[in-house]
């Protein structure tokens, strides 16, 4: 296991965020060598200790390089660096519709939760919000012909939009809510891919056998800096397709 250099420390004078100063330092380790491809960083606590910076911070921290195609996590092992593919500049050009499946097919919705919950897991990191924190989470399942073929999962910080709870979200995407309803521009859009075994609950949602190969989708909705949308979408793999345009800058 690879331990950097103790010369590269979080500057407490500095205004920058201190998560913020460790992604930079661990990014630089990955990308001067430091840390070579298919190595495994250090785990959080010693992360803690070299940088003396709270679990939360290395927490995320780390996985705004796992967002950015520098580390992968791998269940059970640990966190590890990944060969990462420089992206040209691409605007995206896609409707919310748009980047769920691909166009022309007839779609019923239903609505599996619209309420309340506190983060759990790393939702508090994912949207950079307190522990303490209210989260609106909607849960919908969509089908084609009776088949269940997407499961997503949409959690917001209840302080970005409270009258969401409210809304009807089957007949209104949550773009267009958001945009045209509540002037709450949608600036970034963040999408990441990857094969997945579905979990049990999942399983029993979409039809399939529990450990069943599907598709997963997350998805980072910003306005400006500040992200206000995190959506999970779990997709069959034998029924239709995800659909995103793209456009050079």
């Amino acid at each position: 296991m690879l331990i950097p250099g103790k010369d590269k420390m979080i500057d407490r004078d500095k205004p920058q965020k201190l998560y913020i100063q460790l992604y930079n330092i661990l990014k630089k380790n990955i990308e001067n060598g430091e840390w070579s491809v298919g190595s495994q960083i250090p785990i959080e606590e010693e992360l803690c200790k070299i940088y003396e910076v709270s679990k939360a911070t290395v927490r995320f921290a780390v996985l705004e390089l796992v967002r950015d195609g520098y580390l992968m996590r791998h269940q059970g092992k640990g966190t590890f660096v990944c060969k990462r593919v420089k992206h040209e500049g691409l605007a995206m050009s896609a409707g919310f519709k748009e980047l769920m499946l691909e166009p022309g097919i007839a779609l019923h919705t239903q609505i599996l939760a619209q309420t309340v919950m506190m983060p759990t897991d790393d939702l508090d990191l994912k949207l950079n919000v307190p522990k303490d924190n209210h989260i609106i989470y909607i849960k919908i399942l969509r089908l084609v012909d009776n088949d269940p073929v997407l499961l997503q999962e949409a959690y917001i910080p209840y302080h970005v939009c409270p009258p969401l709870l409210e809304e009807d979200v089957v007949g209104n995407s949550l773009f267009e809510l958001f945009e045209k309803k509540y002037g709450i521009p949608i600036t970034k859009v963040k999408n990441y891919f990857e094969v997945a075994y579905s979990k049990t609950d999942e399983s029993k949602s979409l039809g399939l056998q529990k450990d069943s190969p599907i598709l997963v989708l997350e998805q980072y909705f910003y306005s400006g800096d500040n992200e206000i949308i995190y959506i999970h979408s779990i997709k069959r793999p034998d029924r239709l397709r995800f659909t995103i345009e793209l456009e050079k800058k």
